[in-house]
């Protein structure tokens, strides 16, 4: 809907040709893996990623492309087999800049090739009906390939051939879901299309049944190795429902306003070792998934859930980050290196909030002073010009079928922000410790130490002038210097919005508006959080950049140095590490759509509180308060008016009454239907 607050997208033509099944199967295709598709080289070619439309037009966003205009579009006569996400090779029509068509000369890399939907016949054939809409065709699946799926069953399957743009391609029946709008079978769906998977392969399940069966008795051995604070005060503070416990706060006074704060993370690398299977698995998958009603970890739940959770009253192995500090925030000294904990006590953030408002209960003391640290901290950070980023979270209460019979906003209160300080903290000065190396003797740069940085570039300029332009429709004056809105003035909007329906929405605006967040083995720093030197270092559980920082930090902590011609093998797992991290957050977006919309179908009729989150030239986006269930409105239900879209002001008026709609516009809506197979919700004007 962002997308639609800020431009007006280009429309699609419906090519009114049938994509699917009446092509004919060519049946004697040799085996050949998609992405070896090829043509000649041109000289007039452009690298890109594709996207296609669910009307089967393609759009081509150069490579460092950034705004529309620059799209090339890909008729579907043209797109040559490339399919949504896949990075293609195209050429123009003309050799004129302003003609922007063109065909697909060759696909570089497919993006995926396995698909979930449900199994199809007819006139004798087996088809795979792609659930993605951005997928264009069926796929043919001969009878041997079925994997026992029966007809009207939801599937997940993978290409094996398609060499032949005219052809259907042909694949393979890989797992069995269960029915179409079944729970399981849909969450499983989400999570396999784009690369998680909750079972693991065997050699990787037998590694950890080893790792498990050879802990107890190397136990004694390895604790003598790592600095010990099993008598230091230490506890977690997690979700209710959260299953791993990767970190650990443990404190600990040395005088009037002196602190020792320890930031103990699950020391994953003792574990997982390279070049294992287990390694290979966790690389493969970057990072863990949180779907709405489960997790799909990185790892195997006898490590996720156990060896490697920091849980309440047992021994556990960790690599710390220790400080001496004030509470004004102050550090006054730093170390790092591997230890030993005895967490005293497992906190939800609820039970710990509790005892702050109390102030009285477990560990009070404890809680009041690293709270006010992390306010020194959160203090200290927006001066430094930190974004105000936070977003409000739904989460759904299921019943035993998954369905969701509630839906609601998650709160965050101290316990959260003094968590997310205390581990910001923890992840800025590891970076900088290794970047600036051993302060005692020569200052080491970046060139001469590899490492993995989180790290944000400066906002697009072209979208920070459309957010400024929103802004102003709706009534907020902000300066552009240098092309950027200053952070200050941006959290000075978002401050006075406090309680304002709008918020949420302008919030996401201007997250939109920046870029996003990779791994890179050049630091540039964090825009977002104002921070010269950033990392992870606090996850290794659920994210594989952590448990590669880890093995940097241990390496270099013993004085090792990584040689220059194994620095690519560096920069590779950054870029995949991205990667993974954006595909995990589609599968959280689209497994909270897929219940939003499910929760909407038993609501058909019903009438709540709509404020509009989009102007288009087709409708208007609207998001329902409470639940965020974000639908449209489309331009024929509006009334008995020609409403024309404004896009400068970002509204839509009606020719004859002049009634105006325009973002952040309140009004009373209507459940008009909710499409659980196109994933959508239509609403109506009350």
């Amino acid at each position: 809907a962002f997308f639609a607050i800020v431009c007006v997208m280009k429309k699609t033509k419906k090519t009114g040709k049938s994509f699917d099944r009446k092509k004919e199967h060519h049946s004697n295709k040799k085996h050949v893996r998609p992405h070896h598709h090829t043509e000649p080289k041109h000289q007039n070619s452009i690298e890109g990623t594709i996207s296609i439309s669910s009307k089967g037009t393609g759009y081509v966003t150069p490579i460092g492309g950034a705004r529309k205009e620059n799209d090339i579009e890909i008729s579907y006569e043209n797109l040559n087999t490339a399919l949504h996400g896949d990075t293609v090779q195209v050429v123009l029509a003309s050799h004129k800049k302003t003609d922007r068509i063109g065909k697909v000369a060759k696909i570089i890399t497919r993006a995926k090739i396995g698909f979930a939907g449900t199994l199809e016949t007819e006139n004798g054939k087996f088809f795979l009906k792609p659930a993605d809409t951005r997928m264009y065709t069926d796929i043919l699946i001969p009878k041997g390939s079925l994997g026992g799926a029966k007809v009207g069953e939801k599937v997940f399957g993978t290409i094996t051939t398609w060499t032949n743009s005219e052809k259907s391609p042909e694949g393979k029946i890989t797992r069995v879901l269960g029915m179409p709008f079944e729970n399981n079978a849909e969450m499983e769906a989400i999570a396999l299309e784009r690369g998680f998977d909750e079972q693991f392969p065997e050699n990787v399940e037998r590694e950890v049944k080893d790792i498990a069966e050879a802990a107890s008795s190397e136990f004694p051995h390895e604790i003598k190795k790592r600095r010990d604070f099993r008598t230091t005060t230490t506890f977690t503070i997690d979700p209710e429902d959260a299953k791993d416990f990767d970190d650990a706060i443990s404190i600990k006074q040395i005088d009037a306003d002196t602190y020792e704060i320890g930031v103990h993370i699950a020391d994953v690398s003792h574990y997982v070792r390279k070049r294992t299977a287990l390694d290979a698995e966790a690389y493969r998958r970057g990072t863990s998934v949180y779907l709405v009603d489960r997790t799909v970890p990185m790892l195997p739940e006898i490590l996720s859930n156990d060896l490697c959770s920091l849980k309440p009253d047992v021994d556990r192995f960790t690599m710390s980050a220790v400080f001496a500090m004030r509470t004004n925030g102050d550090v006054l000294s730093e170390w790092y290196g591997k230890t030993i904990i005895h967490s005293d006590k497992r906190f939800t953030y609820e039970g710990a909030q509790k005892v702050l408002d109390d102030k009285k209960g477990m560990y009070y003391e404890e809680l009041h002073t690293l709270n006010t640290i992390a306010k020194s901290l959160h203090k200290i950070r927006f001066k430094n010009g930190a974004m105000s980023l936070e977003q409000e979270e739904v989460k759904f209460a299921l019943d035993e079928k998954g369905k969701p019979i509630r839906v609601y906003k998650k709160s965050r209160g101290d316990t959260h922000k003094l968590i997310e300080e205390l581990m910001l903290l923890a992840n800025r000065k590891v970076a900088e410790s290794i970047t600036k190396g051993d302060k005692k003797g020569k200052e080491l740069s970046e060139k001469e130490r590899i490492f993995v940085y989180r790290i944000h570039d400066l906002p697009n300029k072209e979208k920070m002038a459309d957010l400024a332009h929103l802004l102003k429709t709706m009534g907020y004056n902000v300066s552009l210097k240098d092309g950027v809105i200053p952070p200050k003035e941006l959290n000075q909007v978002l401050e006075s919005m406090e309680g304002k329906d709008e918020k949420e929405f302008i919030q996401t605006a201007v997250i939109r508006s920046m870029a996003k967040a990779i791994y890179s083995t050049g630091n540039i720093g964090h825009y977002g959080l104002a921070f010269e030197h950033y990392t992870h270092f606090t996850s290794p559980i659920r994210r594989y950049p952590d448990l590669v920082v880890h093995r940097l930090l241990e390496e270099y902590l013993k004085k090792q140095h990584i040689g220059r011609e194994h620095w690519h093998e560096y920069e590779k797992i950054c870029h995949h590490s991205s990667e993974r991290e954006k595909y995990a957050a589609d599968a959280e977006r689209a497994s909270i759509k897929y219940k939003q919309v499910e929760y909407m179908t038993e609501r058909i009729g019903q009438t709540f509180q709509g404020v509009v989150t989009g102007i288009t030239e087709w409708g208007m986006y609207v998001e329902e308060k409470e639940t965020k269930c974000e639908g449209m409105i489309k331009l024929r239900d509006l009334g008995d008016d020609y409403f024309i879209f404004d896009e400068k002001n970002m509204t839509l008026v009606g020719k004859k009454t002049k009634k105006t709609f325009r973002v952040g516009d309140k009004f009373q809506i209507r459940v008009a239907n909710a499409n659980l197979e196109r994933k959508i919700i239509d609403y109506m004007l009350v």
